[in-house]
Parts: C-alpha cells; sequence; structure tokens
C-alpha cells in the first residue's frame, strides 16, 4: 500500500496544519497509509506522546483513516525526518515551505546543490510536497463528513 509520511510540530502550527491538510488528501487521492510524524528534541524538555498528537490531529480533522502517528526523538529533526521517511519506504512526503529552508541549509552541509526536493527524490525515492501555509482551503472538512 503506498505510504505518506507529513512531519508535523506540536502543538499544531497553522503551517502545520496546512501541511497536514494536503497530506491527508493526498492519502484520501492515493488510498495511501498515512503517517503522522513529530519530533521530540533531546535538547528540549518539552515532550509530546503519541495520545497527544493524536489527539490533536483528530481535534482539527477528525478520524483520518488508515493514519499512523509516531513520535521520534532525535538531536536534528530534519535527520530525524530522514531516517523515518526511509523507515517507512515512503512513496511521498509532505513538508511545509518552511521547513524546506531548514532542510536546504542542512543539505547544504552535505552537498554543493541545495535543490531539497531533488536531494530527496534521489535519495529517498520518493515524491515530495512542499506546501504554503496558504495552501490549506478555506475550512478543513474532516474525513468521512459531507459538506453542507
Amino acid at each position: 500500500m503506498p505510504q505518506v509520511v507529513v512531519p508535523v510540530r506540536y502543538p499544531l502550527s497553522e503551517n502545520s496544519r496546512a501541511t497536514l491538510a494536503k497530506a491527508v488528501q493526498l492519502a484520501d487521492e492515493r488510498e495511501a497509509d498515512l503517517t503522522v510524524l513529530h519530533v521530540n528534541l533531546y535538547q528540549n524538555n518539552h515532550r509530546v506522546s503519541r495520545a497527544q498528537l493524536k489527539t490533536a490531529v483528530e481535534d482539527a480533522f477528525g478520524h483520518v483513516p488508515r493514519t499512523r502517528y509516531v513520535v521520534r526523538s532525535g538531536m536534528l529533526v530534519e535527520e530525524t525526518i530522514l531516517d523515518e521517511v526511509a523507515a517507512q519506504d515512503a512513496d511521498v512526503v509532505v513538508i511545509g515551505e518552511k521547513q524546506v529552508g531548514r532542510w536546504r541549509s542542512m543539505i547544504r552541509r552535505l552537498v554543493d546543490d541545495p535543490d531539497i526536493e531533488r536531494f530527496l527524490r534521489e535519495e529517498l525515492d520518493c515524491d515530495v510536497v512542499t506546501v504554503a501555509p496558504d495552501d490549506q482551503p478555506p475550512e478543513s472538512v474532516p474525513s468521512g463528513s459531507s459538506e453542507p
């Protein structure tokens, strides 16, 4: 089954909501499993549980079928995300526009070419979808509900 991975912040920011909305849409269109990922940084004292992450997503979007909630710990958010994307053998990774800049800086330290989308496609063999905060539809409709 196809796999979509979406890293998000907790609590969900406006950018995370837009990114998550796109990931939910793509997973539904492709009949894919969805992995919602949050990274707890070792250097921060704030720890988020899977239950907290799931509750936040379901409060914002309703029940999202075929969704797995993952919380990983790491020193670098971007590296931890790459590890999870590779471990899930993701077909699509959905990242926020703001995150692209942070990933670009990290990749620039590794290679001369700052094209993060191409790097991820080549290294992870997956599609990369970048979402700007204004890409979110005006109103999120929870999966399984009908619009009026």
